[in-house]
């Protein structure tokens, strides 16, 4: 049975090529019983999987650099204490509480950005107009509860790009490619929230903290423009889905994607419900996300508390500017440097594994082993190097370790999440963000607190605390990951779902074997 490429289901279609995906032949007879199965072919240009490097690296880059500009636009702001506090005559807690709504729309987000049956590409152009609009807005602010509600619906949007673009890059690379793809997709994240006070601190000493917002609107419109040229849909279940609905209606037969067929075809409002409750599903029911989600969430909580905390220790305590105080996460950002290099030259180790066909997801764990301990470290080193009779470089510069302990752990478990869950990816995703988002939102609210209260030692010293009731995570994840995998009910008919497209696919490129490969 010949298997011939369709094209692309995002281009137009002329009435040639609707000719041409109407003479495939798939599995079935084209009625309700017996419908006609539409599924990827080898070398199918319809499948981004099977772009070129240069598109896919293109819209990887796109994609990354919209999660830089939405985390970074998240902390911008704090550098800016003194501005808005004199403009608005508020305190210094609501002022936080400005970093704080802002993260925890992040939670809010995800649950209404799944890619669901309408893809990925139509919430890229909602969110990034909404956000555009929103932090545009705030700009203008005549009063701090207006900045406060703006910002929070900015960072509400903002979670659709957080969540969606680690699944364009699981979309478009095959677990081989994907390591180096995603190592970036990490560090956005993280150099965001730890490069925002640096630029945004010079910005709002120089002109004004509404020109903070103001270029945090630039940027998110013009990386959004460049998503809606660039980036055509890339989720496979709705570019099969749309294909199937298309040829039906030019031939008046029953087609049906493959997932379709592997978990029943059901109504756009049950896949929008079930969009909305998988994540929470997923994140209480599923003890490898949970946790995997936990540890990912203190790590970001414990960045969005030194944002407070580095404008406590060094803008308060040792006198520095906006602009200079900033300067302080340099030592993280080295460390995150580091990291990222690190991760890339792990790769290579990875890459081996799967050529010879030994890798596993728990393959990717290593490297968070190493920075499981690397975390605390450079917590503690942070926190007890800390005293006036010290220069104030050799903290900054031991605070590296934790930068490099973030990718190291953050990076090999959302790449753990990924390949477990697969199909899945996009809603394991969405649960991590919205418990990372809510940790992150609470811990700034405290930190002043806790800081006056326990003094800048120990106060540093309680996240060394965390990441060290923490650490045994990926050790046990390395040593029992797969049993508990097989246990796990949505990382179980992930794996059992990937086999049989895999089994179809190998079908296709051998005909000799497709009377075995279509039962």
């Amino acid at each position: 049975m010949s298997r011939q490429a369709e094209p692309n289901p995002n281009t137009s279609m002329s009435p040639g090529s609707s000719d041409m995906e109407k003479n495939h032949h798939h599995e079935g007879q084209g009625t309700e019983q017996e419908p006609i199965i539409v599924e990827f072919q080898k070398d199918d240009p319809g499948n981004p999987m099977n772009w070129g490097q240069t598109r896919k690296w293109f819209v990887a880059c796109i994609a990354t650099l919209s999660v830089f500009v939405v985390t970074f636009t998240s902390s911008a702001y704090s550098e800016s204490s003194r501005e808005i506090l004199r403009e608005f005559g508020t305190s210094s807690e609501v002022f936080v509480v400005g970093v704080s709504v802002y993260v925890l729309g992040f939670a809010i987000g995800p649950v209404i950005w799944a890619p669901l049956f309408y893809g990925r590409r139509m919430l890229w152009i909602i969110s990034h107009i909404a956000m555009v609009a929103f932090i545009g807005g705030s700009a203008g602010s005549q009063n701090i509860e207006t900045l406060m509600v703006l910002r929070f619906l900015t960072g509400t949007f903002g979670g659709s790009p957080i969540v969606n673009s680690g699944g364009v890059l699981a979309d478009i690379f095959p677990p081989a490619q994907r390591g180096l793809a995603l190592t970036l997709y990490a560090l956005a994240p993280f150099f965001g929230p730890i490069l925002g006070p640096i630029i945004g601190g010079f910005i709002s000493e120089n002109v004004g903290w509404r020109w903070v917002q103001g270029v945090c609107c630039i940027a998110i419109g013009v990386i959004g423009i460049l998503g809606i040229i660039f980036i055509p849909e890339t989720y496979g279940p709705t570019i099969l889905l749309r294909r199937a609905s298309r040829l039906s209606k030019a031939d008046g037969k029953t087609y049906i994607s493959i997932l379709e067929k592997n978990q029943g075809k059901k109504k756009p409002s049950e896949v929008f419900k079930k969009a909305l409750v998988r994540p929470w599903v997923l994140l209480f029911l599923e003890p490898i996300v949970l946790v995997a989600s936990l540890y990912i969430a203190v790590i970001y909580a414990i960045i969005y508390m030194f944002l407070p905390g580095m404008t406590i220790v060094f803008n308060v305590g040792r006198g520095w500017s906006e602009g200079v105080g900033g300067l302080a996460f340099l030592g993280m950002a080295v460390g995150i440097i580091f990291g990222g290099a690190y991760a890339i030259y792990d790769n290579k180790r990875y890459m081996r594994l799967f050529v010879a066909k030994t890798a596993t997801a728990e393959s990717r764990l290593p490297p968070a082993m190493l920075g499981a301990v690397a975390l605390p470290v450079g917590i503690f080193a942070f926190a007890w190097t800390n005293y006036p009779s010290i220069h104030w470089a050799v903290c900054i510069v031991l605070s590296a370790p934790f930068g490099f302990g973030c990718i190291l752990v953050v990076l090999p478990v959302v790449n753990y999440l990924i390949d477990s869950y697969t199909i899945y990816a996009a809603s394991v995703l969405a649960a991590s963000a919205i418990l990372r988002s809510v940790l992150a939102a609470a811990f700034p609210l405290f930190t002043a607190q806790m800081y006056a209260n326990l003094g800048i030692h120990w106060a540093s010293s309680v996240p060394g605390f965390l990441t060290l009731a923490c650490m045994p995570f990926p050790f046990i994840m390395y040593r029992y990951g797969k049993a508990l995998r097989m246990k796990c009910k949505y990382s179980f008919e992930a794996a059992e779902i990937m086999k049989q497209m895999q089994k179809q696919q190998e079908a296709a490129t051998n005909p000799n074997d497709e009377g075995a490969g279509a039962k």
